[in-house]
């Protein structure tokens, strides 16, 4: 029992808060990397999430959110399913998808979790890592950004 305690202790000891600049990210790739760090134990805050990009044709893109916001209830749609409209309830949703949510790890892991549209006045002073492989590698007019999809689909800033 005594053993237990200790090592919980250690891993806490260990978890950092680390913030992820999203800015020229890929998305996919992004959340991945999140979603790992959150299951090693760590904080993680995402910042600027509306400069996420997500890759592909844009039309293609917004068409094919467009059809999954027309999934609702058969017999109330004000049961659900909600979909996001804001970035980084977006990005939130695509790390959960990369969790083990039903696990009692990935619920709290997920709970370690935060996404901010721009940068909070309390992390501003901190400083923000970028994963080298989930940067954007052609120009920007090659990717839709998570600002550019949540206008719109609906998101008002």
């Amino acid at each position: 029992m005594a053993k237990q305690q200790t090592e919980t202790k250690q891993k806490a000891v260990e978890a950092q808060t680390l913030i992820v600049d999203g800015t020229n990210m890929i998305a996919g790739r992004l959340c991945s990397r999140v979603a790992k760090l959150l299951l090693q134990g760590n904080r993680v805050s995402i910042v600027n999430s509306e400069n996420i990009m997500i890759s592909g044709n844009r039309k293609s893109i917004i068409e094919s959110y467009r059809e999954f916001l027309e999934i609702a209830s058969v017999n109330n749609p004000r049961f659900g399913p909600f979909h996001p409209r804001r970035p980084d309830t977006i990005i939130t949703k695509m790390v959960r998808g990369m969790l083990p949510k039903e696990k009692s790890s990935g619920k709290t892991a997920l709970k370690r979790l935060r996404a901010y549209l721009g940068v909070p006045k309390e992390l501003r002073s901190l400083s923000r890592m970028q994963f080298e492989d989930a940067k954007i590698r052609k120009p920007a007019p090659y990717y839709t950004s998570m600002g550019e999809l949540g206008r719109m689909i609906g998101w008002h800033e």
